[in-house]
C-alpha cells in the first residue's frame, strides 16, 4: 500500500549532500553548495528543506521530475537567479552534454533586521547599473558589473551578503580612512561577506560581475 504523499515527502533527504555537491560555506545564516547535474545521471527523489537561492554557472538543459511524476525540461544561462521555497521537492537530471553547474543558497530559518546606516554614505545597493533580479522578505539579489577604470562611490553594507563572481578580475577596496586593498576573484568563486563594512570598490585587472545575494 501507498503511504499518503504527505509521509513520503517527509521521509524524503534534503537536497544536499550528494555526490556532485561540495559545501562552500556554513554558518549561522547560510550553507552554500556547489552543485552539477551530469547528463544522464538523476539524482534521488529529495525535498528542499529551507528556503533557497539558485544561482547559474552554466548554460545547460536539465529535467525535472515532480513527485506526482510530472516531467518538465528546462534551459538554463550562466547569471540566471531563481528563489524556490522550502518544501520543493523533485528530482534532476542533467539532459545537455554540459552539466547544469550552480551555487545553491540555503536560507537557514534567522531572520537578522539590517543595520541602521550612520556612516554618511549611501547603501551598496542600489547603485548606478545595477539590476534587481530578486526581492521578497528573504532576499534581496543584484547583478552587478564593474567598470573598468571607473571607482564605485564609497557605500555601506548593512545586510550581510552571499557574493557570488561570474568574472576573472581583481578589485582593490578602499576604506574611507584610504587603506586599499587588492583581491583576486575567478568565475564560480563565492563569498559571503558580513555587514558593517564601508568601502568603494575599483575594477584594476581583467573584467568581474557579481551576483549579490543580500540576506534579511
Amino acid at each position: 500500500m501507498l503511504l499518503p504523499q504527505a509521509t513520503q515527502t517527509a521521509d524524503l533527504p534534503h537536497a544536499f549532500p550528494r555526490d556532485g555537491a561540495t559545501q562552500l560555506i556554513d554558518n549561522d545564516r547560510v550553507t552554500v553548495w556547489e552543485a552539477t547535474w551530469a547528463k544522464g545521471r538523476p539524482t534521488p527523489m529529495h525535498r528542499h528543506r529551507y528556503d533557497m537561492v539558485g544561482i547559474e554557472l552554466s548554460d545547460a538543459t536539465v529535467k525535472v521530475t515532480t513527485l506526482e511524476g510530472v516531467v518538465t525540461n528546462t534551459s538554463q544561462r550562466v547569471g540566471h537567479a531563481g528563489f524556490s521555497r522550502k518544501g520543493l521537492t523533485h528530482m534532476l537530471e542533467g539532459t545537455s552534454d554540459v552539466p547544469r553547474h550552480m551555487i545553491i543558497i540555503d536560507l537557514k530559518d534567522v531572520i537578522v533586521p539590517p543595520l541602521a546606516n550612520t556612516s554618511g554614505y549611501p547603501d551598496a545597493f542600489p547603485r548606478e547599473a545595477v539590476k534587481k533580479l530578486i526581492d521578497n522578505e528573504r532576499v534581496t539579489v543584484w547583478d552587478y558589473s564593474w567598470t573598468p577604470g571607473k571607482p564605485t562611490v564609497t557605500h555601506f553594507h548593512g545586510k550581510d551578503v552571499v557574493v557570488v563572481y561570474l568574472g576573472n578580475g581583481d578589485l582593490s577596496s578602499t576604506t574611507p580612512d584610504g587603506k586599499t586593498t587588492v583581491n583576486s576573484y575567478t568565475f564560480g568563486q563565492t563569498r559571503f561577506n558580513p555587514r558593517d563594512r564601508t568601502h568603494s570598490e575599483l575594477l584594476t585587472r581583467g573584467s568581474q560581475r557579481v551576483i549579490a545575494v543580500e540576506l534579511k
